[in-house]
């Protein structure tokens, strides 16, 4: 199944989710995170009393036995069992240090490298089966012990018969059924959420989710990571900043990729780069330059870039250099966003808000209609705090607050396309705070983003485009005679005829009507659910007539079809 297909087959707008199999993961999620005791992460708060009634009205949970144990190996064990969505989500939270318990982020960490494996006897056979060969003559030698485990994969060491050091990556079999299933269920409550309010709506889930799936299921194909890995060392080759290491195209298929074994020290170990004599300032400081070449020199950068997949090479500590492995997510950007990011960086860095108001209505990115001044003064509420201050002194959570009030307010669509961006950059700003807390992100950027501009808007850069687009041209304009004799011809002849489809316009006309109608039944469900929720919570008697409009309610909302 393509990613295409498959976006046809999970997409609830084409009729194609099962309620039946939402319902049932649904059952089986809230079954995992009692067993788990994950309520106990909403102990006492107001969450935990508004979703007090859905342990009455599921009595698979009510003779759950809850795993005893610390909290956080709790969390990360339930993560596991939910599936690679899941241990994707817990390996995004573990680079955010500054917004978790200690705790939390110490065992959320093992959900980058550390999950567990499937059986060495089983990667050997998908090994020989794709490579049509015994391992034994494929490699000199083959680790049975898996050096790495994640969400979609897991990795052996192995020599080659010709001397060198490998690893080879194995998908863990059954990854892309389990991902469909857990896609469904998120199209079905962005669905949900996109015809529940303009908050909704604005937030764009659809599409967000369809963007995630295409990221998600490519990672399910190695070849196309063998081909990012390819590229990305094309790029950065003979660089001192980092090592994208080879690959051995003679052994990769869809589900196998042998690639050069890097060495180093993975960079979330601290006490050993500290050991070293680690160079902490010129590392974190590489770490932007890196990402920021990537996006605006290169416009190819990796967007996977947590602590299991970076090690440091400290041959010379004091100048560290950078090797990065699992390049199955790379993100790109079309030409006009791209121009947009680095107008909006350079203009906060020279504080003119104004532009950046401006930047916002001009891009797309906010209504029209906008006022650039209101604009302004909130983007100067946000940006000024944090202006030419190191990671450290920045309090990320207050950022995020205030960004999401600002694009509440402005009715700021969520834009898909920049997601994998945004992941990455908050990646890179947490990775930062754990190397280097000093670290200037903007000074860092500034000059790195100017170059990108000067180059970008010069009469040189404008010069290459014409010569790139120059054939195309020539080539339109040497068939245009022809299309234009054509076209007089035809309306000569009377044949040019602007066709009136009223069937067609009939047709869109009682979807429209249909649509108001299932819109109308669903505002009524809404109403029936909360108000089963102020029946229950205020104590109104019978209780059970409560729990009725709650279950049905729920049950309308996902067993509903469009």
């Amino acid at each position: 199944m393509s990613a295409h297909s498959a976006a046809q087959a999970t997409d609830p707008a084409a009729g194609k989710v099962s309620r039946w199999r939402v319902l049932r993961r649904l059952i089986e999620i809230q079954r995992i995170t009692a067993e788990y005791g994950l309520q106990e992460f909403v102990a006492g708060g107001r969450l935990e009393r508004r979703l007090a009634w859905l342990r009455w009205v599921s009595p698979w949970t009510w003779w759950v036995q809850p795993h005893a144990g610390p909290r956080a190996e709790r969390l990360r064990l339930a993560l596991e069992t939910l599936g690679p969505i899941f241990i994707k989500f817990g390996q995004a939270l573990s680079t955010r240090r500054d917004l978790l318990p200690e705790d939390l982020a110490d065992e959320l960490a093992k959900l980058q490298d550390r999950v567990p494996p499937f059986p060495a006897a089983l990667a050997r056979q998908r090994i020989e089966a794709a490579l049509g060969a015994p391992v034994g003559e494929l490699f000199a030698t083959f680790e049975v012990e898996p050096l790495a485990a994640a969400s979609l994969a897991q990795v052996h060491g192995a020599v080659l018969k010709s001397g060198e050091a490998v690893v080879v990556k194995v998908l863990r079999p059954g990854m892309r059924e389990r991902l469909v299933r857990d896609l469904e269920l998120m199209y079905a409550i962005a669905g949900l959420v996109a015809n529940g309010s303009a908050d909704g709506r604005r937030l764009r889930p659809l599409e967000v989710v369809a963007e995630y799936e295409k990221t998600v299921l490519d990672e399910l194909d190695l070849m196309r990571e063998a081909g990012n890995a390819a590229q990305l060392r094309r790029q950065f080759l003979g660089s001192p900043l980092i090592h994208v290491p080879a690959v051995y195209w003679d052994l990769c298929r869809v589900d196998v990729m042998v690639m050069e074994r890097v060495s180093g020290v993975q960079i979330s170990d601290l006490a050993k780069l500290r050991e070293l004599g680690t160079d902490f300032k010129k590392l974190g400081e590489y770490g932007v330059e890196i990402f920021f070449t990537q996006v605006f020199k290169h416009n190819f950068f990796h967007a996977d870039m947590h602590p299991g997949n970076i090690f440091v090479d400290v041959t010379d500590p004091q100048n560290p250099r950078y090797a990065a492995v699992d390049f199955g997510i790379v993100g790109t950007l079309d030409t006009r966003d791209q121009h947009y990011l680095a107008a909006n960086f350079l203009a906060f860095f020279d504080r003119d808000y104004r532009r950046v108001a401006q930047l916002h209505v001009d891009s797309g990115w906010v209504p029209p209609d906008t006022r650039v001044d209101e604009l302004e003064s909130a983007v100067r509420t946000v940006c000024e705090p944090i202006f030419n201050k190191p990671l450290s002194e920045i309090s990320f959570g207050q950022v995020l607050l205030r960004l999401f009030e600002t694009a509440r307010r402005f009715r700021m669509e969520v834009q898909p396309q920049l997601i994998l961006l945004q992941k990455t950059l908050l990646n890179i700003e947490g990775l930062g705070r754990q190397l280097y807390p000093e670290l200037d992100l903007w000074k860092t950027a500034q000059p790195i983003l100017r170059e990108w501009m000067k180059d970008h808007l010069s009469p040189r850069a404008v010069l290459r485009s014409w010569r790139q687009q120059g054939p195309d041209v020539l080539e339109a304009l040497k068939g245009a005679p022809a299309v234009l004799q054509r076209g007089l011809h035809d309306l000569h002849q009377g044949k040019l005829t602007l066709q009136f489809a009223p069937a067609r316009l009939a047709a869109l006309q009682a979807a429209s009507e249909a649509a108001a109608r299932r819109r109308d039944a669903t505002v009524v469900a809404c109403a029936g659910f909360l108000g089963g929720i102020l029946w229950t919570g205020l104590g109104a008697e019978p209780a059970a007539a409560g729990y009725a409009m709650i279950v049905a309610a729920a049950l309308y909302l996902l067993l509903r079809r469009r």
